[in-house]
């Protein structure tokens, strides 16, 4: 049964599988594999609806996780977090619209947007791991 004291736990392996989805992605589109793309672009995208989810969930019942980290770590935390957070709240638009073109076939002006969703939407996932790692894994 999954409580609410491991949804930190899945969020961060539902970030980590979002990221290799996103690279698989990538590689397969670079590589002409339109379908294999398409698949791993969908699934990255179910996997971050989940995270968000899970995520919302975890918060609404367990609020706001203090850092306890010390030293240099602290600040690289806070940078991190803080970077993470905007680019969070940014992804979300920035996905919508790039997976709205894709589906619609509109592949110029998605290959368009693309280019900058993809290594943001990547960087909030692998931050999103480096977060949790930091705050549940590091600390003391």
């Amino acid at each position: 049964m999954l409580t609410t004291s491991m949804l930190p736990t899945l969020n961060a392996i539902l970030n980590g599988t979002s990221a290799v989805l996103l690279i698989t992605g990538y590689l397969l589109i670079r590589r002409g594999r339109r379908s294999a793309h398409r698949l791993c672009m969908l699934s990255a995208f179910g996997v971050s609806t989940l995270f968000l989810v899970s995520y919302l969930v975890y918060h609404y019942h367990h609020g706001s996780t203090k850092f306890m980290g010390e030293g240099w770590l602290r600040p690289v935390y806070f940078a991190i977090l803080g970077s993470h957070t905007i680019l969070a709240a940014v992804i979300v638009p920035l996905v919508l619209i790039t997976l709205s073109r894709a589906l619609r076939r509109r592949f110029e002006h998605h290959k368009t947007i693309a280019r900058w969703t993809l290594p943001l939407w990547l960087y909030v996932s692998v931050t999103g791991v480096l977060v949790y790692l930091m705050l549940y894994q590091l600390g003391p």
